[in-house]
C-alpha cells in the first residue's frame, strides 16, 4: 500500500492502527500494510463499521470494557489471493465483520479495486483481467539457452 494510503488509515483510525509505528518485537503491523491499494477502500469500509461498533456500544461502560472491546490490528496483510485483518481484543461482531470484509477481498481486484478473482500459479492473487495482463506474476519465464 502507498506511503500515503497507509498514512491515511492510521490517521483515519488510530485507535485500531496505534501499534503501526511498533518494532517488530512487539506488532507484524511494524511492516505495515502489506497489500496493494485495491483493498484501501475495503479496509477503510471494515475499520469505519468496526470503530462506529466499539464507539457505540462503550458509550456509556467503564474505561476496562472499553479497552477490552477496542480491536488493535497485529498485521494486515494479503494471502492466498485474500484479505488477512488480525486483530488483538473486538468481540464476536467484530470478528463476523472482519471475515465478511476477508470473504469479500476474494471478489476485489487487489490492485486497483475493481472486481476481480483468484488468479496464479504458485502465488495467488486477486486481480481482474485487467491488472493481470501486466502482473509481474502472469510474464512467461526467460529460458536463458546456451
Amino acid at each position: 500500500m502507498t506511503p500515503d494510503n497507509d498514512k491515511h488509515l492510521c490517521e483515519k483510525y488510530p485507535k485500531i492502527f496505534k501499534n503501526r509505528n511498533s518494532s517488530v518485537q512487539e506488532s507484524c503491523m511494524s511492516w505495515g500494510f502489506e497489500c496493494e491499494d485495491g483493498w484501501f477502500s475495503l479496509i477503510d469500509t471494515l475499520c469505519s463499521v468496526v470503530q462506529n461498533h466499539v464507539d457505540w456500544k462503550t458509550k456509556n461502560s467503564p474505561p476496562e470494557d472499553i479497552e477490552d472491546l477496542q480491536p488493535v490490528a497485529d498485521q494486515v496483510k494479503s494471502k492466498f489471493g485474500g484479505l488477512c485483518f488480525y486483530v488483538s481484543g473486538g468481540d464476536d461482531t467484530i470478528s463476523g465483520m472482519i471475515r465478511m470484509a476477508e470473504s469479500l477481498s476474494y471478489k476485489v481486484c487487489e490492485e486497483c479495486g475493481d472486481a476481480g478473482s483468484k488468479k496464479g500459479r504458485g502465488w495467488i492473487f486477486t486481480v481482474c483481467d485487467k491488472c493481470w495482463e501486466s502482473h509481474p506474476c502472469n510474464r512467461p519465464h526467460e529460458v536463458n539457452e546456451k
